[in-house]
């Protein structure tokens, strides 16, 4: 990713606290040294986001929702290693000129949520459905997100809608693990995507 400071969109990752965050209580699973380390490596995940978003996305932001902190950023559209037969393949983009990044993070301790069901819907301001896709996980030196690149019309405003399933991985601990019980839905209004290849 090459960086560039052309976002429009928000540019610190701040969360809207507005109902009640997720435990983080000492117990048989967790002493307050663990939560203290999980505290502080969320604090580090959250600020390579906040540079991700602000110094190299074209724009990007964040929300909180329920038992999470959902962000986003966009790109112009850029190759990957794909596995493939047993070895890693770089793939440039074909006729996509967009990359959609999402970031989950736990409303409490700020750390990257990994295993989630991830679906993301682009729409024109008019209501008219652009894009509708499952962001899988990538990997990223800087950042760890889901995303994929996709094709749009062009620069532009638009919306979008990212829905984040009820995850189903096992939880530790009687009394943190009681956390992303709900699926959950954010939008983002009126987003300024500026499109092309990387």
């Amino acid at each position: 990713m090459s960086s560039r400071n052309t976002r429009t969109g928000e540019t610190e990752m701040t969360a809207q606290h507005t109902d009640t965050l997720p435990p983080s209580q000492e117990s048989d699973e967790a002493d307050r040294k663990q939560l203290e380390m999980a505290k502080a490596e969320g604090a580090k995940y959250k600020e390579s986001l906040n540079y991700m978003v602000s110094e190299v996305a074209h724009t990007g932001g964040s929300k909180r929702a329920g038992d999470y902190i959902v962000a986003f950023a966009q790109e112009e559209a850029e190759g990957m290693y794909v596995f493939n037969e047993g070895a890693l393949e770089w793939r440039d983009p074909g006729e996509e000129n967009c990359h959609i990044e999402v970031a989950v993070l736990d409303a409490t301790d700020q750390r990257f949520i990994p295993g989630l069901t991830i679906h993301v819907t682009v729409r024109a301001t008019d209501g008219g459905q652009v894009a509708s896709f499952q962001a899988p996980f990538l990997w990223h030196p800087g950042l760890y997100h889901y995303g994929r690149n996709i094709q749009v019309p062009g620069d532009g405003t638009y919306d979008l809608q990212i829905h984040i399933e009820a995850p189903t991985f096992m939880r530790h601990d009687w009394v943190n693990g009681k956390r992303f019980a709900e699926p959950v839905t954010v939008a983002f209004e009126n987003i300024e995507i500026k499109t092309g290849q990387d």
